[in-house]
């Protein structure tokens, strides 16, 4: 068996709230932020302002080194953005790289519990903190443009008009973060409320109780205007099939309710 790797404890990842939910599991925190099509980034753009900036950024756990690493393994963070932004120029002066924080969040479904005490959701979050560098070398820039092209949908990097530009290229920033913590958190199964409302009959026999999973589908595809390719690429309606039937699978699990078989599809 390989080893397993795991970020560190410190001060900044510790989980406190629910520790029993926490994972400082590489592959778990890496496969969060891989499947969410929204990360958080997060940094302190200069003491002239006192407010943090947080950017909704489009991102993926890889290695340029090691591009045969999987998800278990110490990888780096690749962010897209626009070459003037912020956060690219800041972290362009920075020698050591711009200290950023990068949140991602699922949510698998809505618990409702007895009380309004007890409601939660089922979920998995991640959150890493690295240093962010721009990428300045072009072809570390093209693969991880690449990356970040694919997890939008698998294939599609190679059934579009590639390679870049070097317009385009200059025109891109690509911001790679060393993570140096992380740290997970994962809540799934059932209803948990107190003994004391399951045993007063006036509130259970009022009150539904249960789990209403949530996950994302995928529509079916709409040709543009100008498109002029008559049947949707299979690379595209296979990822949509599969993407779909994965999430809603993990969400029904999620609950851990045992469910007539006629129910399970």
């Amino acid at each position: 068996m390989g080893k397993t790797f795991t970020y560190p404890k410190r001060s900044t990842n510790t989980v406190k709230r629910y520790a029993h939910r926490a994972t400082y599991d590489v592959a778990a925190i890496h496969s969060i932020v891989n499947s969410s099509q929204v990360l958080h980034v997060s940094f302190n753009p200069g003491p002239e302002d006192p407010f943090p900036t947080t950017l909704p950024m489009i991102g993926q756990m890889g290695s340029f080194e090691y591009p045969s690493a999987d998800l278990g393994e110490p990888l780096d963070c690749y962010i897209h953005g626009y070459v003037s932004m912020r956060m690219a120029n800041i972290a362009r002066d920075s020698e050591e790289g711009l200290p950023v924080c990068i949140s991602a969040t699922k949510v698998d479904g809505l618990i409702l519990s007895l009380t309004p005490f007890s409601h939660s959701y089922n979920y998995r979050s991640a959150v890493l903190h690295g240093y962010a560098k721009l990428v300045t070398d072009n072809e570390e820039k093209e693969w991880a443009m690449k990356m970040i092209t694919n997890s939008v949908v698998p294939e599609r990097w190679d059934n579009s008009r590639t390679p870049p530009e070097k317009s385009e290229l200059s025109s891109t920033s690509i911001l790679k973060v060393r993570i140096v913590s992380g740290s997970g958190k994962v809540r799934d199964g059932a209803v948990s409320d107190e003994k004391k409302d399951y045993q007063d009959e006036a509130v259970t026999n009022r009150v539904w109780t249960g789990v209403v999973p949530v996950y994302e589908v995928l529509g079916e595809p709409i040709p543009d205007s100008l498109n002029k390719v008559a049947k949707v690429p299979d690379y595209i309606t296979s990822y949509v099939d599969s993407r779909s039937q994965e999430s809603r699978e993990y969400a029904i699990a999620a609950t851990k309710i045992n469910l007539p078989k006629e129910e399970q599809h």
